[in-house]
Order: C-alpha cells, then sequence, then structure tokens
C-alpha cells in the first residue's frame, strides 16, 4: 500500500534540523522523502504542518509488567523483586502474556513507540501478540536461576529469529546476581557460536554490583567481559554504578547502554552517568523498563528526565542537550537494538514514525522545536503511529486487529485471579 503525508515537516536526527515537504510510504518503507509529489498513493493524508518523528525505540521494557502497575510500591529493588514481583508472575500463563503484551502495546503507540526491546517470560505467547498487533519487537533473552536454560535460549534464539519480520531476538539472561557462573559461562559459548551480542541487566544497583565483586571479586562488566560474553557486542540495562574500567570495556567492545531514568528514580537505585558514558563514545539508549517499575510506558518522560538528571548531577545546565537524548531516544535506541533500517526519516528505511500535533499549547511558541518535544512534549501530543507503514493509532483510535475493550477485560480478569 501507498500512503503519502502532505503538507508535513519531519525530524531529520542526523542533523538535528526540521524540514518540510512530501513523505511517500511503500511497501512498509520511507520511498521518497521531501519536496512535492505526484503519485497514485490509496492513501493521502494531510498532516496540516504537524511534525512526523521517528518512532521512538523503546530499548529496555518488560511488556507484560502491566498487570503489576501500581501494585509492587515503596519497596528497594530486591524487596521489589522478591515480594511484589516474582511471586505473582509465577502466576502468569502464555495466554496471561498474549493479552498483556497487546495492552503495552497500545501503551506504546499512544506515546509514538514504534518498536521495543523486551525480556520476560513465555515470549512465543508475546511474539504472537505482537505480530498479530503489526508492532516492532526485539527480544532479549531472559533466562536466570529461576527460569529457562542455555539450551532453551538457544532454541529461542533460533525459532524467534525466522519468526515473522517484526520480530528478532538477541541473546541474553536477567543480571548477574540472578545467574550461576555456569549458566553465563555457557550463554557466553552461545554468544560465540553465532558470533552474537548479549543483553542483560548490569550494574542497576549498588548493592548488585558490590555483591558481585564480593562473590568474583570484579564488577558485572569485567567478569562478564572475562568470559568472553561482549566478544560480538551487545550491551547493559541501566548501568547506574560501572567504574572506569566498565566504561572502558563498553568503549572497548562498542557496547550499547539502555538508561532508564524513571524506574531507576522509583527504585531509588541512582542516577546513571550518561555525560561519562557520551564521553568515552558509548552509544546511548533509553528505555521506560516495565511498567511495574515506572509507572508508564512513555518515553517523553524518559527524555525529560534523562536530560534534566544529568544537569543536575553535574550541576551544569549545559550538559546533555535535548538533541543528545532524542538522538538516543530514536537512532540511538535502534543502533542498540540491531535495527539497521530503523531509526530516521530516510529513503529506504522502514516506516516507523508517530507524528506530533504542533498546535497544542505545550508546542507553542515554536522557538525551538526540539527542546520542546523533549522539554515540553507529551504522548498526548501523538496523534498517529505508525510500523512499518502501517497506522496503527490515529486521533485516539488503535488498529491493532481487535477492539481495546475487549483488552481491558481480559486484563482485569487476570488481575482478578493472580491478586485474588
Amino acid at each position: 500500500m501507498k500512503i503519502l503525508l502532505e503538507n508535513c515537516r519531519f525530524l531529520d536526527v542526523r542533523t538535528m534540523t526540521v524540514k518540510s515537504g512530501s513523505i511517500l510510504i511503500k511497501d512498509g518503507v520511507f520511498a521518497r522523502v521531501g519536496g512535492d509529489m505526484a503519485t497514485d498513493a490509496e492513501r493521502r493524508i494531510d498532516i496540516k504542518n504537524n511534525l512526523v518523528i521517528p518512532g521512538f525505540c523503546d530499548a529496555h521494557a518488560h511488556s507484560p509488567m502491566v498487570f503489576l502497575r501500581s501494585s509492587a510500591e515503596d519497596l528497594p529493588l530486591d524487596r521489589w523483586l522478591n515480594e511484589a514481583v516474582f511471586p505473582y508472575e509465577a502466576k502468569l500463563t502464555p495466554e496471561d502474556n498474549y493479552t498483556l503484551t497487546k495492552l503495552a502495546v497500545c501503551e506504546y503507540l499512544s506515546s509514538g513507540i514504534t518498536s521495543c526491546f523486551d525480556m520476560y517470560s513465555y515470549q512465543e505467547a508475546m511474539a504472537a501478540a505482537f505480530r498479530d498487533s503489526g508492532f516492532r519487537c526485539v527480544f532479549c533473552g531472559a533466562i536466570n536461576d529461576y527460569g529457562g536454560t542455555p539450551e532453551t535460549l538457544e532454541e529461542l534464539y533460533n525459532k524467534l529469529n525466522s519468526y515473522d519480520p517484526l520480530i528478532s531476538y538477541k541473546l541474553g539472561f536477567h543480571a548477574e546476581y540472578t545467574t550461576r557462573l555456569e549458566t553465563m559461562k555457557d550463554i557466553a559459548a552461545l554468544a560465540k557460536k553465532y558470533k552474537a551480542p548479549v543483553w542483560c541487566h548490569n550494574c542497576e544497583t549498588k548493592s548488585e554490583t558490590e555483591g558481585c565483586i564480593s562473590r568474583y571479586g570484579t564488577t558485572p562488566t569485567v567478569l562478564l567481559d572475562s568470559l568472553g560474553m561482549f566478544d560480538y557486542g551487545g550491551g547493559g540495562y541501566h548501568c547506574v554504578y560501572l567504574s572506569d574500567d566498565d566504561i572502558n570495556i563498553f568503549a572497548k567492545r562498542k557496547l550499547s547502554i539502555v538508561t532508564n531514568p524513571a524506574s531507576n528514580l522509583k527504585l531509588a537505585s541512582g542516577i546513571a552517568d550518561l555525560m561519562k558514558f557520551k564521553g568515552a563514545g558509548i552509544n546511548l539508549a533509553v528505555g521506560t523498563d516495565g511498567a511495574a517499575s515506572n509507572n508508564a510506558l512513555d518515553m517523553f518522560r524518559e527524555m525529560y528526565l534523562a536530560s534534566v538528571l544529568q544537569k543536575l548531577r553535574y550541576t551544569d545546565a549545559s550538559v546533555m542537550s535535548a538533541e543528545d537524548v532524542l538522538f538516543a531516544a530514536t537512532a540511538g535506541g535502534a543502533k542498540a537494538m540491531g535495527l539497521e533500517d530503523c531509526g530516521y526519516i530516510e529513503e529506504g528505511m522502514k516506516a516507523d514514525f508517530a507524528v506530533i500535533d504542533m498546535h497544542r499549547p505545550n508546542m507553542q511558541p515554536e522557538n525551538d522545536i526540539i527542546k520542546n518535544l523533549v522539554f515540553s512534549g507529551s504522548k498526548d501530543n501523538v496523534i498517529m503511529t505508525a510500523v512499518n507503514g502501517n497506522i496503527l493509532y490515529e486521533n485516539g483510535e488503535f488498529f491493532i486487529g481487535e477492539d481495546i475493550c475487549t483488552i481491558y477485560e481480559r486484563t482485569r480478569n487476570i488481575c482478578e485471579r493472580i491478586f485474588g
């Protein structure tokens, strides 16, 4: 299907400039970008001088955790996991995760998010939900001592990487502190076998980092690198307590870091030193984490926090510009997720995009559109979201294969069963 976006402005994230012109979408990609066009498009959409942006890449997510929203509260990470999360997650079924993933997709779309990097259980059921919704997902292996094995990780790696064009899979595990050494060695062997990157939670809390040093005499990053885990790239989620040696490894191995500022604040984990990572040349991405620790899947809030927390950390209002954060939330996320043909509004790139309503009070005046997006923007400004050239959200309506009210009802039933 051909779609022509007319009378629009669009964001070039390479130069961080706003350009004008039409955009032609064909077969799921941007076929032509800029200028006036005469075409036989099946649908012509007047964007009304609003702003088309590359879709946000939510580079760390646990989609089905929406069922825990506002139920796992006011606890530090270790107690939060063991008392408020793990016991209830154990009651989930594959069917539950299908429904909960669809609910998360709706929230992603209403926030301008067009892809997520997801780590959770029952990933085949989740893959079906993403596929049926038309949403793009990169999965990360989620095994640890409580579930999954290197054998199941390899099986999913092969199966889901050939499952659907919208779905891909990266090797990974939950974290060093939940995974025995022999299992981590086996994952490193898989990385070598497939020449594949590996991902995990890394140095999210001070106690986690100190625990690894107590167990192995070194940090999680140094340990994993010594096992050969990062020989082919990958990265870490959170990375709040990286040492200088850790940062050097991330830079040397060309690893990516995904920051999750709202979750790290809510669980009182700390503030990652994004400026230090940026100075070392490390690719930065932004993620929401799960709705249990956030509680919203909202990239506008993440971008705002990612910037202003660095300004506070450095007591310097000039650091971590809106441009840097916006790049991390779009193209930086695509790079971290291995989505080489996403993250830019350019000819040949996948047509994953969102349309921002610039006629709302919080977008006026247009003194600086990029700073407006990061510092005053809101998911309420998102009026359209498309994945692979298919419009899945438009003017408050979802087009994901079923009515959203049925998803709400099934979610309520799941919660009633699990929480009693």
